[in-house]
Parts: C-alpha cells; structure tokens; sequence
C-alpha cells in the first residue's frame, strides 16, 4: 500500500470512494509480495500492480463490483489451466487479494495513517480478511508503539491478539497474513488478518563521499532506502554533490556509525557502504561495524577497493584484533562479479549484491540455474 498512498490519499482527501485490492498471501512465484496494492480511483484509473500484469483485469473488475456493493472480498488468483482458477498468473504461482473500498466513512483513520508514514513514525494496519461472520470482514485496527490502539476487530481478546502480534510485525518492518480462532484464540482457525507493518524506511549509509557514492545514493534510494552519505571532509560531503541521499554528514565514519548505535538508529535492515578505501576511515569504522552483536549488526556490509586494498584492508582488521568470523561478515570487494567499470554500473553491482544476500539469491545468470526464481523469505 506504501506505494500507491499518494494516490490513494488524493481521493481519500477529496471525499472519494477508491476499491482497493491487495495481495494478503502468496505461494509458490507469485510476482508480487504480500502488501502489494492497486487502486481503482472514482473516475476508472487503475494505479499499482498486484501481480505484474498478469490478473489486474480481474482485480480492476472485482474492485469496481466492491465499490458498487460496499461489501470487501477475498479472491484467490492461480494457474490458469482446467484445473485451476478461472483467472491465473502466468508464473505459476497463486495469490490472495483482498478488495475492499476505501473512503473518508470506510476508513477514518486512513489521514493519520499516512501522517505517520511520511513523519517515518512506525504504525502498522490490521485488517480482517477473513471471519466465519461476515459482519468482521473489513474491520481495521491501528496499531501505534507505546499508543492506544485505534479501531476495533470485534472483540477485545481478537483485539489483544493481533494488537501484540502486530507490534512484532511493526519491528521487522514486513507484512503478513496472521490466523487465529473467531474470537482471536491463538490456537484456532476461522479468522485471518493482514497486518502492513508500516516501519519507518531501512537505512543505507555510505561512507566516503566520492563520485561512486553519488552512484550508489542514487540507486540505494531507488530501491527505497533512506540513504545517508558520510565523510569527514566537509569540501566533498555536500549536498549538491549527492542529491540522491536524504542527508550528507559530515563526521569521522567510525564516530558516526557509533553515535547512529547509541541513538538506536541502527538495525538489521541497515545497509552499510564503506567506499573510502583509505585505511584511515575504513578501518576504525569496521571495526565498530563487524564487532556488532547480531541484534543491531546491519544486514550487509560491504567495502570497495581494489584486491591489494582488500588484502591490506584484511591484515589491519587482523591486527586490530578481528576475529575469522567477523571478517567473514564483510563484503569485500563490494558487489557481484558484473564486470561493471562506470560508477553508475559499480552501484548497480553493489545493489545486486544487497538485494541476493536480502533474498538468499546466488547472484548467478537465471538462464543457468534450475528451480524457482523468487526465493522464499
């Protein structure tokens, strides 16, 4: 829903009345993950994608009848063949939608929702998909850290249920499809709930402001990162220099990433660029960066440089005392094999790389590999 909240909120804002159809579950290749939405506005624009083109026909359809009608529905989307659905997905993979219509009466909450989500305050949205009563399908409740939640699902044990599983959800920054008993009994089946956990965006932080880190901020923003570019030499760090990042600091690397620590900024959505190859910042600042307990270690870590900056990057982080398995965490040199020579091809290879150590991907050609292209969470 993130990506179509601009949209949604110009006709949530001017009164209108928007069918709303997302992806709650997938199987196998679905194209798209769960959270993933369209919208079908007042005047018959479609805007977002629920499957890469293959069932928008159906959904687009489904969404207009919902509008029409007031009443949301769960639609499951599969293979195309006799045996099937009667609408399918050419990649063979099966998803849940749920379509519901979306107004300033349907959806009250919906303005302060998207407050917090462009404020990056966490708040996470869960919505009965599913119930034995058809009276709790569409019910929302919002849920905020350290807040009251807003809404109801029908009652306060369901309530309480996904009130506490939500929190966790908000945490890990993800989605998903949570089942309990009619009544919210954690042992039971009956009702399903979708919870968005709207977290604030995951971290990119570049070290080194050379014209590869212009290359990577850009590309790190593309694929939704907030991205900060840091180096301690204030006549490079400027922020006409990098207007891909979201905010260029000028600070030594290592006492950044410790003072962005103790503020509780860093996290294991945290992406960490170290492009300075110069052992006078790279150093210091890996040693912070893989010494890191597993909690709040960030999730890649990568160093640029040539195979002799490598090795040498190497035998310092030995002498200062690094052991083989926090060696082992760091990327370096930085990216996958792409063959890349320009800056703006290096920051590809380096996203590739962020991107298959994200999914488990092995970063080899498709054309040469067997088995399913899209790897499970």
């Amino acid at each position: 829903m993130r990506d179509v909240l601009p949209e949604l909120m110009q006709w949530w804002e001017a009164g209108e009345t928007v069918g709303v159809g997302s992806v709650v579950a997938t199987f196998r290749s679905a194209p798209r993950p769960p959270g993933a939405s369209m919208l079908v506005g007042p005047d018959g624009t479609a805007v977002g994608s629920v499957s890469g083109g293959c069932v928008e026909g159906a959904v687009y359809d489904l969404a207009e009848s919902v509008v029409a009608s007031g009443e949301p529905v769960l639609e499951r989307y599969g293979v195309s063949d006799d045996d099937a659905f009667a609408v399918g997905l050419t990649c063979g993979g099966i998803l849940d939608v749920f379509v519901e219509q979306v107004s300033r009466d349907t959806f009250p909450q919906l303005g302060g929702i998207a407050a917090d989500i462009e404020a990056g305050r966490p708040v996470a949205l869960a919505t009965v998909i599913e119930h034995p009563d058809a009276a709790w399908v569409g019910r929302r409740l919002v849920i905020r850290p350290d807040a009251a939640a807003e809404g109801g699902l029908g009652s306060a044990r369901a309530d309480a249920a996904v009130h506490d599983d939500a929190l966790g959800l908000l945490a890990a920054g993800s989605n998903a499809t949570l089942t309990y008993g009619p009544d919210g009994e954690r042992r039971g089946e009956g009702m399903r709930v979708f919870v968005w956990g709207f977290a604030p965006k995951p971290r990119m932080v570049v070290f080194g402001a050379i014209d590869f880190a212009a290359a990577v901020a850009k590309v790190g923003s593309f694929l939704g990162y907030h991205v900060t570019v840091c180096d301690a030499r204030p006549v490079f760090a400027t922020t006409s220099r990098f207007p891909g990042a979201d905010e260029v600091v000028v600070d030594w690397p290592h006492r950044y990433l410790q003072d962005e620590l103790d503020a509780g900024r860093i996290d294991r959505r945290t992406v960490l660029a170290v492009l300075t190859h110069d052992p006078k910042f790279d150093v210091p600042l890996l040693e912070v960066a893989l010494r890191l307990d597993d909690e709040v270690r960030p999730g890649y870590i990568g160093a640029m440089g040539s195979r002799r900056t490598h090795e040498e990057r190497m035998e310092r982080l030995v002498e200062a005392g690094l052991s083989a398995d926090e060696l082992a965490l760091l990327s370096s040199p930085i990216g996958l094999d792409l063959g890349a020579r320009t800056p703006e091809e290096t920051a590809v290879s380096i996203a590739a790389e962020i991107v298959a150590r994200q999914w488990g991907g092995s970063g080899e050609r498709l054309a040469s590999t067997q088995g399913r292209i899209h790897h499970d969470d």
